[in-house]
């Protein structure tokens, strides 16, 4: 199985960033965790702060992998193309937000992705990518049978 695992706007800066919300911890070093805890999966990853640079991975993956793992961070919230890109591919794409959305900002309370997301994780950390890693393999699972 083959997960692509993309990150938008500032999630490079994990582990730097406003630690108390996103935690102490780099995602290179999570991504670490995860290809332990995970041996049959080939995961990728892919990060960037720039919009139309996610859409073209998203677009590429998306015809490449078994399924996606985006947190577009605050594309989320204000793109529409990236929506497109997610509705326009065949593999599913699991939303992910290490806080809860819900419980910040207003503005964060509107997904313009999510619609076109096979789910949604929020609020668990770094642990919110684990989740949808599990919830992609039920997917893909399921689609085999």
């Amino acid at each position: 199985m083959h997960i692509e695992i993309i990150n938008g706007p500032n999630l490079n800066l994990l582990g730097v960033r406003e630690p108390e919300k996103y935690g102490h911890s780099s995602f290179e070093d999570y991504l670490l965790v995860l290809k332990s805890r995970y041996h049959d999966i080939d995961f990728t990853y892919y990060q960037s702060n720039i919009e139309g640079e996610i859409i073209n991975e998203i677009q590429k993956s998306g015809f490449l992998s078994d399924g996606i793992i985006l947190n577009a961070g605050g594309y989320t919230h204000t793109s529409v193309s990236i929506g497109d890109a997610i509705a326009a591919i065949s593999k599913p794409v699991i939303e992910v937000h290490i806080t809860n959305i819900s419980a910040r900002e207003e503005f964060r309370h509107t997904s313009l992705i999510g619609r076109n997301c096979a789910g949604s994780i929020s609020g668990f950390g770094l642990d919110s990518y684990r989740l949808a890693v599990e919830a992609l393999m039920g997917i893909v699972k399921s689609k085999k049978k």
